[in-house]
């Protein structure tokens, strides 16, 4: 065994950042070894003032995943004599054979280019969300490049623009305190938060305030691990958070609870909020029936939130994914407004801090490409959660290609069905730039091979913490897999568009998404972000303490009036109503269909991400199952059913097949089930064939979780 200094001279360390779509942003030490250029360890970085040195365990396995032995590492097209569907796992390689890299591009170009001339550059459609949440390869080049084509635009809507357009409404930009204050809580609501599936790197900062005295609640009608954990779980009743946090609302108010200097100084509206909220409407005893609890948990949890100093919210994307979701976001956006909470160190909300970033998005997207387009003015905008519309219905003119990159639509998108018939079409020409073969690009005519995190350079921001970092690849690519910015600059070139834009390179865009006057960014250069080991805190205005306290006054807020909106003019401009208010879910709820479903995302992997793994895999069976639907052991007994029956869960846009487990997990009237691929379920069906393109109704998001279901047992076992 050789010694220290000849094991440090064999490897290097490069420091990365993990760009996979989570709050944390976790920064990454990568071990490269010098003779094979192989990673062969990552560990978290110690230096950094949130992740602090640990990984999660989707990412502690993340080499599985790069040297994964079923990677795509070469461009392909699919064979002459396969058609577009399901394929099964393990045999999707040989529907495709290798090509070329230019085989690959010129062939895109030729296909774009004569879509684009018969049928008008609107007919070709980008699709992609936050597979990467680094500035390159989340929107730089590719918008660029689709900007200039004149295709459609995407509106990226399926994970956050509820719960951002309604915290825009209420506070005009999206911040809240950094992580590292919720040690000074004393009371932490985690409302729709699993900060134990998605936000792991607060926890440690949570169990220090537990240590201190502060208590834990977490509202979820899941029980989550950190419901589990905490010192009260509520499980309300799926899609009563607006109701919830309006009761509280009342019960705040009602017993004078409220801070009036503080509403005075910075709030617009109190008034007519009070009016609405002060109805029995709100009354607990006729919220609780509502939600499913009790009256006592509302009258105790207002009380405690009110007058409990510091008390902070950390609020997820998951309460807004109802119809009313970006009202439910409002409302408990308004409670620390209500209660002066952002007066206090280590109290306040947070959703996400994405708006503290700076980043230069315009020059390195160029909207304004679009007007050297053939179109001569903005695209038309389509709605990604209504890609089942997009690719059967929508005319004028249809969408006759699809260029997928960042996502996994054929998994994750809602209304699968009408997404996959959509996709089967002969006529769509379909593109998907991925790391594996997934349910997507078992439609695609060319698949295109994507890098990690570790072999690609990138900059990024967070949106649960407010550090800047620099991730410099740690390796070359496997095999032939290109980035989105060399992809989509080098098929700008193959079409003829000759803007010196299109041939920047990654450092090139690195220092154009840098190069910005926000206050906040001062000093934050390339250059800079070297010298300080690849990571710097954005320069947040503190107080005399050193501490940075968000809307402590007026001077915050971004909204029309400058101050905190519990009445917002803008909406009302709209056609929307001014005020919260809570609105039961359209979805039929009958003796058809009684139950309502949560299409949750698994522990284990990061949406579709991570569900092809075996290890991964290993760890989500034995934590909650796979192909498994969560009941109530009395729905089930209602149904004459137990424990290990193959059911069939269904509604009127498809069904899957399921075995029951009882997990305690889910209250009754409610069941559960996870995201994964497609072709690694028991049918073939994923969840989504279940779900809605319904949005919400503020910022057009997806309402996954506003969904009715029946569960009954299985005509015929598919068991093997």
């Amino acid at each position: 065994m050789g010694s220290g200094n000849e094991l440090a001279s064999a490897t290097r360390t490069v420091h990365v950042t993990c760009s996979l779509d989570c709050p944390d942003s976790c920064g990454i030490i990568a071990t490269v070894d010098n003779a094979t250029e192989r990673v062969v360890r990552i560990t978290g970085d110690p230096e950094h003032p949130v992740t602090r040195g640990f990984l999660c365990g989707k990412v502690a396995r993340y080499l599985d995943r790069v040297y994964a032995p079923d990677r795509l590492l070469h461009p392909m097209k699919r064979k002459a004599n396969v058609p577009k569907g399901p394929l099964k796992h393990g045999e999707e390689f040989a529907a495709f054979e290798r090509i070329s890299w230019d085989e690959a591009l010129d062939t895109i170009a030729q296909r774009l280019q004569f879509i684009s001339d018969e049928h008008g550059p609107e007919s070709v459609l980008p699709y992609s969300y936050a597979g990467t949440i680094g500035q390159l390869g989340y929107g730089s080049m590719d918008r660029r490049f689709f900007h200039r084509l004149g295709a459609s635009q995407l509106d990226r809507t399926i994970c956050a623009s509820a719960g951002s357009a309604a915290l825009n409404t209420v506070y005009g930009v999206r911040i809240g305190p950094e992580p590292q204050s919720f040690v000074h809580a004393k009371l932490i609501l985690a409302w729709g938060a699993n900060l134990h599936g998605n936000s792991i790197h607060l926890w440690p900062f949570v169990e220090e305030a537990r240590r201190n005295g502060a208590r834990l609640v977490v509202i979820d009608p899941y029980q989550t691990k950190t419901a589990k954990l905490a010192d009260e779980h509520i499980a309300l009743t799926p899609g009563t958070d607006t109701a919830l946090a309006m009761s509280m609302m009342h019960v705040i108010l009602r017993d004078g609870l409220e801070d009036r200097d503080y509403i005075a100084a910075c709030t617009h509206g109190f008034e007519a909020l009070r009016e609405r909220v002060m109805t029995a409407e709100y009354a607990p005893e006729n919220i609780a029936k509502i939600c499913g609890i009790d009256v006592e948990t509302i009258v105790t949890l207002a009380r405690r939130y009110a007058t409990t100093k510091p008390a902070v919210i950390r609020m997820n994307y998951g309460i807004q994914r109802t119809d009313n979701g970006g009202t439910a976001a409002r409302a408990v956006g308004m409670l620390p407004l209500l209660t002066g909470a952002w007066k206090h160190h280590g109290g306040g909300l947070m959703l996400s801090s994405s708006n503290a970033f700076g980043f230069n998005s315009a020059k390195l997207q160029m909207p304004e490409l679009m007007h050297a387009s053939p179109l001569h003015r903005e695209a038309r905008m389509v709605n990604m959660s209504q890609l089942g519309h997009a690719l059967t219905e929508l005319t004028t003119p249809h969408i006759h290609a699809l260029f997928v990159y960042n996502s996994n639509p054929g998994a994750v998108a809602p209304n699968q069905n009408a997404v996959l018939r959509g996709m089967r079409r002969d006529d769509l020409f379909t593109v998907v730039h991925d790391c594996f073969l997934t349910d997507t690009t078992d439609y695609a005519d060319i698949v295109l091979p994507s890098p990690s995190f570790l072999e690609q350079d990138d900059v990024q921001g967070a949106y649960g913490h407010y550090v800047a970092q620099l991730s410099l690849r740690a390796m070359q690519p496997q095999g032939e897999a290109r980035s989105n910015a060399w992809l989509f600059g080098q098929l700008a070139q193959r079409m003829g568009f000759d803007e010196p834009c299109f041939r920047d390179t990654e450092h090139d865009l690195i220092r154009q998404a840098l190069d910005t006057q926000h206050p906040w960014h001062q000093g934050i250069t390339m250059e800079a972000l070297q010298a300080h080991g690849n990571m710097m805190q954005l320069t947040l205005p503190r107080n005399e303490c050193g501490e940075f306290m968000p809307f402590t006054d007026a001077s915050w807020f971004r909204t029309p009036s400058g101050k905190g909106e519990f009445y917002s003019e803008s909406l009302l401009e709209q056609g929307l109503d001014p005020l919260p208010a809570y609105v039961a879910a359209p979805e039929r709820k009958d003796s058809t269909q009684p139950l309502r479903m949560l299409a949750r995302k698994a522990d284990n992997w990061m949406n579709s991400t991570f569900a092809n793994m075996a290890k991964h895999r290993g760890m989500e069976d034995a934590r909650i199952g796979l192909n498994i639907v969560e009941m109530h052991p009395d729905d089930a007994s209602a149904r004459g059913l137990h424990e290990g029956d193959e059911v069939e869960v269904a509604n009127e846009r498809g069904s899957i097949r399921l075995e029951v487990a009882f997990t305690g997990r889910v209250v009754k009237g409610t069941v559960a089930t996870s995201l994964g691929w497609n072709k690694l379920s028991r049918d073939g069906n994923g969840v989504n064939v279940l779900t809605s393109e319904r949005v919400t109704d503020i910022g057009g998001g997806a309402t996954f979780y506003a969904v009715n279901v029946q569960v009954s047992r299985a005509a015929t076992s598919v068991l093997q």
